[in-house]
C-alpha cells in the first residue's frame, strides 16, 4: 500500500508540474492566446491590429468587432421594424426623442427662461427710475365713482390668485433644484415640491374657471377700436407726463394684456389637460398639421404619444413663462406704476380725477348717468328737525 500511495503522489507532481508548464506557455504566446479566444467568445475586445467594422477613422479600442454605424444611425433617426405584439411602439429600438427633450428641458428652456423674467425685472426698475410714479396730476377730487363690481373683482382675484400659486409652484418644478435645494435641504425641499404638485394639479381647474369668468364679464370692452391706435402713438400718456389719450373703460395696454391672457391662459390650459390626462389628449400632430397648411412649414405631424408628451410639456413651461413675465409688468402697473390704480381692484371705486385722466371718454359716460342721481339727491327735501 506504501509504493502505491508513493506511485499516486508522484503522478499527481507530474500533473501540477504540466499545469505550471501550459500555464506559462500561455503568458508566453498572448496574442496567439487573444485571437483563439477572440474566435471563442465574441465579447472580448479585439486587439489592435484586427480588423473591424467600425466607422473609418473610429478608435478600435472603443468599438466592439460588430459595430455597424449606418444600423445605428438610422436606428437613432427613429427606424422601426415590425412586431407582432399588440405594443407596435416595441418596433422602435432606440427612441432619441426623449434625449432632445431632457437636453431643450435642462438647457435652453431654463436659460432663456431666467434671462426673461430677469430682463422684465430689470425693465421695470429702469423705468420705475427714469419715469417715476405716475401721479393724479390735477389732484384728487374726494369723489368716486364705481370702476369695478364686485361680480368683476371676484373673477379678477380668483384669476390673480390661482396664477401666483401656479407660477410658483410650476416655477419651482423648473428651477427648484438648482435654487431651492441647497437653501432648505432634501427633506424640506420634497415636502414642498410634493405639496406644491397637488396644488399645481387643482388649483389649475380654479384658473380655469376664472379664466372664463373674466372673459364673460370684459369682453365686450375689450374689441379692438380704431382709437386704441391714437392711444398707442401716443404711448398711453405713461412715457411723457402731461400726455392722456382718451379712452374708454379698457385702453389699447389693457386690451392686449387681456387677450394675452386670455389666448395665453387657454393655450396653456389645454397644454396642462395633456399633461394631467397623459396619453388622452394629443393637440400638437394636428397643430402642427394646420400651421403647415396655413404657413407652408414642414412641422411633424406624424408623433408618437411619447412626442406629444414633451411637446406638451415644453409649450407648457414656455408659454407660463411668457405669462409671468406679462404679469410682472400688470402687477408693476397697478401697484407701484400707477397711483391710485389698485382701488379699483381693491375697493372697486377710484376718484373721478383718476378716471377723467387715464379713461376720459368712459369717466364722462358713467358721470353722465350719475350727475342726474346726484342733482336729484342735492335738490330734494330735507326732513324738518
Amino acid at each position: 500500500m506504501t509504493d502505491i500511495y508513493r506511485a499516486l503522489w508522484s503522478a499527481g507532481r507530474a500533473i501540477r508540474a504540466a499545469a505550471l508548464a501550459g500555464f506559462a506557455a500561455a503568458l508566453l504566446i498572448g496574442p496567439a492566446g487573444q485571437s483563439l479566444a477572440q474566435d471563442g467568445n465574441p465579447n472580448v475586445r479585439p486587439p489592435a491590429n484586427a480588423v473591424t467594422q467600425a466607422e473609418p477613422g473610429a478608435p478600435k479600442d472603443v468599438r466592439p468587432w460588430n459595430y455597424d454605424v449606418e444600423m445605428w444611425k438610422e436606428l437613432r433617426r427613429g427606424a422601426e421594424g415590425n412586431v407582432t405584439i399588440p405594443d407596435t411602439k416595441a418596433g422602435r429600438l432606440v427612441d432619441s426623442s426623449g434625449e432632445a427633450w431632457r437636453n431643450m428641458r435642462n438647457g435652453p428652456l431654463p436659460m432663456y427662461g431666467a434671462w426673461l423674467l430677469a430682463a422684465t425685472v430689470g425693465l421695470i426698475a429702469l423705468f420705475f427710475l427714469v419715469r417715476g410714479r405716475v401721479k393724479v396730476e390735477h389732484g384728487w377730487t374726494g369723489r368716486t365713482i364705481e370702476r369695478f363690481n364686485s361680480f368683476e373683482r371676484m373673477g379678477h382675484w380668483l384669476l390673480a390668485s390661482s396664477f401666483i400659486i401656479l407660477a410658483l409652484t410650476g416655477l419651482n418644478v423648473l428651477y427648484g433644484r438648482e435654487v431651492l435645494l441647497p437653501v432648505v435641504g432634501k427633506e424640506a425641499f420634497a415636502a414642498i415640491t410634493m405639496t406644491g404638485k397637488l396644488l399645481h394639479n387643482y388649483v389649475a381647474f380654479a384658473f380655469m374657471l376664472a379664466l372664463l369668468w373674466v372673459l364673460v364679464a370684459w369682453v365686450r370692452h375689450n374689441i379692438p377700436h380704431w382709437r386704441d391706435l391714437q392711444w398707442l402713438a401716443m404711448g398711453g400718456g405713461i412715457l411723457v407726463k402731461g400726455v392722456h389719450p382718451p379712452s374708454w373703460k379698457f385702453n389699447a395696454g389693457q386690451k392686449i394684456l387681456f387677450w394675452l391672457i386670455i389666448l395665453g391662459g387657454i393655450s396653456i390650459s389645454l397644454s396642462g389637460l395633456s399633461l394631467l390626462f397623459p396619453f388622452e389628449l394629443p393637440m400638437f400632430a394636428k397643430t402642427f398639421s394646420a400651421i403647415n397648411s396655413v404657413l407652408g412649414t414642414e412641422l411633424p405631424t406624424e408623433l408618437t404619444v411619447n412626442q406629444e408628451m414633451q411637446y406638451a410639456s415644453l409649450w407648457h413651461a414656455i408659454m407660463a413663462i411668457f405669462l409671468t413675465a406679462v404679469i410682472i409688468g400688470h402687477i408693476y402697473i397697478g401697484t407701484l406704476g400707477m397711483q391710485g390704480a389698485f382701488s379699483a381692484m381693491g375697493s372697486g371705486q377710484v376718484d373721478v380725477a383718476w378716471a377723467k385722466q387715464h379713461h376720459s371718454l368712459w369717466a364722462e359716460e358713467v358721470l353722465k348717468v350719475e350727475q342726474p342721481k346726484l342733482e336729484n339727491v342735492d335738490t330734494a327735501p330735507q326732513p324738518a328737525e
